[in-house]
Order: C-alpha cells, then structure tokens, then sequence
C-alpha cells in the first residue's frame, strides 16, 4: 500500500466515524413502528393474499435513516427517523407508521441524508428538513418540519436529493441545483459555498436524468450521453483522472447510458444494458474486487441490466428477468443476501423475479415486487425498514403502504 492509498484510507476512516456518530444521534430517542405489515403472508387465507400482493406503492426511495414513497393513488408517505423534520408531518417526532405528507398528490420523490424533496401533481417543487446548508432550495437555512415550496415555476419533473445538496430537472430539459457547494458539486463553479435557491447548471435543455452523490452529481442527457462534476477524490467522475470538475464534464464519448446512481464516492450507471461501475472500492461497491476506478469498469458481461441504485456504499441493480442484484458494503445487511459479509459483486438478493419496480438503497434497501408490494432490508437504527423493530434485516421483509 502506498502512502498516498495509505492517507486515502485513513481520511475514508475519519469520515466513516463522523457519519457513524451522526447517525447515532439521527437515530436517538424513541421510535414506535406501526406500519401496517405483511409478515406471516404464506399463513393468511387465498384471498387475503390475493389482496396482501396487490401493489399499493408506484415509487419509493431511501433516506438516511427514513423511507418514502408515493401510493399509487399519488399520495406521499413518509416513516423512519424524522430528527429534522425530514418526514414532512409538522412535526420533529419519529413515525411508527407510513404518515401522509399533506393531502396533495405526488408524481416524483428523493429522499436525502436529513431531508426530503417532491414534485407535486401540477408541476411544483416541495423540499423539508435539514437545511443548514441549503438543501431545501426556499432561500433560507432554516431546518423546516413541513414542505415549503421552491421558487414559484410549475413546471419540474423529477428531483434527487443528496446529503447536503439537491438537483432537478425542469419539463423544458433544463438542470438546477442548490445546497453545498464546497467541492463544486452544484455545477456551476467555484462559487457561491452556499447557494439556498436553484442555480441554473451551464444552458443545456436536454437533461433527463440527475443523481446526487456526497460530493458529485452525474446525469445524463438526451442522446444517451454521460456528464459529472464536483468531487473527483477516488475516480468517481469516471474521468480517467482524480482532477475536480466545476461543471458538467462528458463521461467518455460513449452514448447509449440510459440510468446513472451516485455512491459517497462512487458512480454505477446502465449502458446498452450492460452494468459499469467506477470511483471508490473500499466495501467491493464497484462490482469488482481490487482499489479505486477512474473510469467505468464493466460488471461481468450481462447485457440484460435496466435499473440502478447506489448511495453510501452499496449499489444494486435490476435485470429485465426480474432478478434484483446488489453488492458493497453490508455491515448492516443492505445487500440483502442474508449475511452482513461486504460482496464485491453482485449478490441475487432472493430468488423472486418480479422486482419490476422502483428501487433505491443507502444504509438500508427498498424495492417493489409487482406480486407482492414494497420490501426493505438493511440498517433498522430509525425504524426506515417498517416492520415495527429497530433490528437490523439482512433480507427483504414486506411492508405496505396505505393506498
């Protein structure tokens, strides 16, 4: 091991300390689950389960320590630690139970570490909980327990939120973003260190996707291509080099990427089908054993990929057979696999193969099955996974959403 890896590492280590002391106190006081479960689904009679399997969640995505996700019905719904205000209810009280956001309708939603955005039936922008770093978008840094709107514009499409900093695309093509800006990630330059409303990123109309890691964001445009920017400390900007990037900079001259996932400090994306991963290796996240990659690795040699997710240090991925994928780190069981042994590649999680849904992973797992619902496995610290404990779960148990 050379000296730099060596510096490398021991910064890794000092910053895996600090999230690990910040989720503690996420997680402190107390946290009652009531969520309305599905355990015990083989024991219940024909119709009952019939009902049981009936998906009622269209979208859901992972937070720091809570989950949300839109019923089919559009309505929002949010559960798990709620320190910051990040379930959205009024309230800094932690949920035992899917808790509505509000009585509107919702097409798009991202959860942060601390905070939570949505796109609203209509075309408006909502955002919720931590704020010190402007994350909210509202022109404040006030920590806010209820959604406040973005600006007034009524025409955004889909939003992702990072741990400190949110980016989203707008009907008309266009990129904003705001929050944290120490390592260049919102794309717009060096400057400002903070921005707390959207800043337009370059004058490109044609972005259809965006992900937001801890220090990079990545999104691809029409056409296929690739661009990131920001942080580049271990490749994950898959530019070949470990060089900062204050705007937007094409990933290859590749086209065909149709999804991209922003790790802590790595990136996987699908091209053509075909699974490349590339950044930090400590926990095996890229799919691959060995260190850190400046540019895209293929995993193995599937062309059959067309769903990805990836945030901290675990990635997963689905494959147009239904199978559902993950590997990385899994101290906590995220991988699903039923163990908490780190897989540097992909792990089957289950034997299902009707993971068709949405899907989205931190510290913990959400997926939806179209034959049976919503299933989360992982970190259980905030009660996130829904089944009424803080235990931790190594493979996926069902929770249903209201619809």
């Amino acid at each position: 091991m050379s000296g730099y890896q060596d510096g490398r590492l021991r910064a890794r280590w000092r910053r895996a300390t600090r999230l690990l002391v910040a989720a503690a106190a996420m997680s402190a006081g107390s946290l009652v689950l009531t969520a309305t479960l599905t355990a015990g689904t083989a024991n219940a009679a024909p119709a009952q389960r019939a009902a049981l399997a009936a998906p009622t969640v269209s979208s859901v995505t992972a937070g720091g320590a809570h989950t949300c996700a839109i019923s089919t019905d559009g309505g929002l719904w949010c559960w798990g630690s709620n320190y910051a205000g990040q379930l959205g209810d009024g309230t800094t009280t932690n949920r035992s139970a899917p808790t509505r956001v509000g009585t509107a309708t919702w097409t798009n939603v991202d959860a942060g570490s601390g905070h939570t955005c949505a796109v609203r039936t209509g075309g408006t922008l909502w955002c919720w909980g931590s704020n010190f770093r402007g994350q909210l978008g509202d022109g404040s840094t006030t920590t806010r327990s209820a959604p406040v709107q973005v600006g007034t514009a009524t025409t955004w499409a889909r939003v992702d939120a990072g741990p400190q900093h949110t980016c989203a695309i707008r009907t008309d093509g266009t990129l904003w973003c705001w929050g944290f800006n120490r390592t260049t990630q919102l794309g717009v330059g060096a400057s400002p260190y903070v921005a707390n409303t959207p800043l337009q990123v370059g004058t490109a109309t044609d972005w259809v996707s965006v992900t937001t890691g801890y220090g990079h964001t990545c999104g691809v445009r029409t056409g296929g291509t690739l661009w990131c920017w920001g942080s580049s400390s271990d490749g994950q900007l898959g530019l070949g080099n470990l060089a900062p990037q204050t705007a937007p900079a094409q990933v290859g001259t590749a086209t065909g990427w149709t999804g991209v996932a922003a790790g802590y400090a790595h990136t996987c994306g699908v091209r053509s089908g075909a699974l490349w991963c590339w950044g930090e290796n400590g926990y095996g996240q890229l799919g691959v054993t060995g260190s850190y990659r400046t540019a895209p690795v293929q995993i193995g040699t599937a062309t059959t990929w067309n769903r990805i997710a990836a945030s901290s240090d675990t990635s997963c991925a689905s494959r147009t057979d239904g199978t559902l994928w993950c590997w990385g780190k899994n101290s906590a069981g995220q991988v699903g696999d039923g163990s908490t042994t780190h897989r540097s590649a992909p792990a089957q999680v289950g034997a299902a193969t009707s993971w068709t849904g949405g899907l989205a992973v931190t510290d913990h797992g959400c997926a939806i099955r179209t034959d049976a619902g919503l299933w989360c496995w992982g970190d259980n610290s905030g009660g996130q996974l829904g089944d009424g404990t803080t235990v931790n779960r190594s493979t996926p148990g069902q929770v249903t959403v209201p619809a």
